[in-house]
């Protein structure tokens, strides 16, 4: 473009140097100095030139990052951002980054429970439609919204650091679940969390109740609920920590599969981006999620299905697993429990038996009345 406005003023019969053509000093070659008027028409012919190539040259994103638009997805799009900047020096550029929010069904329709409208698939779809067409380039997910399955054509070769996989219990009058009188309702749109809280303490309710973080909060504020529980990784990400009444342990509150990870997915035929999320996948992390997904995808489960599980590396290095499935309503709860190599193999065989044992255990009327309730 530059030159353009070179050609321009010499066939206007003023050909320059290559002088700052900005402070008006042009000087010429032959000819007689241009009118003051011309003059003033080739600075600005030149400026206007200059201006459109340095828009032409912009740097065009390298990476697009597709993301709900929750405040906790946008923390943790904004994580997966970071560490690629300080992963790649390429990617440090203003602009080689952008983050793209995708509304999903499962954000649009709040008033019922997720099973109603077709389980946790509906938190990640358009998402995945988005990478598969192109629009994105790779997805943050929150790992426990993902379901066992992939769409064909993407992959998840990627987990961050997984966060503390502990729930914590809020409430704005109570110092725990037991101290609830008989008959408070709990808010929870988990029937992992209401089947463990029904099933130690039976006394009190718990009624379904959708939404971000913060629209959880608000309904607890405004009297609607007694007390929630909410995953703590998700109150650390969103630095909102001040609300928890208290952090219940593993043994008071199995947590969900994939609790507290986020993974990164890409297209299958994509190298450049799958080297460019490999670079973050934390080992240990991805490990512990599989084998936890192999137990989940063994016993089928759903959103209308208690399940809980949860794998990490002990202080001996060695692989231990806790697994549990139960009945909506805390009267059946099964549990089991594995320990083995911390090797990923190991660990997907670890979770289908623990998977395997419990389905056994259960027997096919207990699956049966859950399907009957679908």
């Amino acid at each position: 473009m530059a030159n353009l406005a070179l050609k321009q003023c010499i066939f206007l019969g003023s050909p320059i140097t290559n002088k700052n053509l900005s402070n008006g000093s042009i000087s010429v070659i032959g000819f007689p100095p241009p009118s003051s008027s011309s003059r003033k028409h080739l600075v600005l012919t030149a400026k206007a030139a200059v201006t459109v190539e340095q828009q032409i040259q912009k740097k065009v994103s390298l990476i697009k990052i597709g993301t709900r638009g929750s405040p906790l997805a946008l923390a943790q799009a904004y994580q997966t951002r970071e560490r690629l900047i300080a992963a790649h020096a390429d990617l440090a550029e203003e602009g080689a980054i952008e983050i793209i929010i995708i509304k999903t069904t499962g954000d649009k329709i709040l008033d019922q429970p997720l099973a109603d409208i077709g389980g946790k698939g509906l938190f990640t779809k358009e998402i995945d439609e988005a990478l598969l067409n192109g629009d994105i380039d790779i997805a943050v997910h929150s790992m426990k919204d993902v379901p066992t399955y992939l769409p064909e054509g993407t992959i998840l070769p990627c987990n961050l650091p997984r966060e503390d996989v502990r729930d914590a219990f809020i409430s704005l009058s109570a110092a725990s679940l037991g101290d609830l009188p008989a008959g408070s309702v709990v808010g929870s749109a988990s029937l992992r969390r209401q089947s463990q809280i029904l099933h130690k303490y039976p006394s009190l309710k718990v009624e379904n109740i959708r939404g971000n973080v913060q629209t959880r909060l608000k309904k607890l504020k405004e009297g609607k609920v007694k007390a929630t529980l909410l995953a703590l990784a998700g109150l650390k990400r969103l630095d909102m920590t001040e609300n928890v009444t208290a952090i219940l342990s593993i043994d008071d509150m199995l947590p969900a599969v994939a609790q507290g990870a986020i993974g990164i997915a890409c297209r299958t035929n994509d190298d450049k981006m799958a080297n460019y999320i490999a670079s973050l996948d934390h080992e240990d992390t991805r490990f512990a999620i599989t084998c936890e997904r192999a137990f989940l995808a063994t016993l089928d489960g759903s959103c209308r299905t208690p399940i809980a599980g949860y794998a990490h590396r002990d202080t001996d290095g060695s692989c231990v697993f806790r697994g549990l499935v139960a009945s909506p309503d805390g009267t059946q709860v099964l549990e089991t429990s594995r320990t083995g190599t911390f090797a990923l193999d190991d660990m997907i065989a670890m979770g289908k038996d623990a998977g395997e044992e419990l389905r056994s255990r259960a027997g096919p009327g207990f699956f049966d009345f859950l399907t009957a309730q679908k």
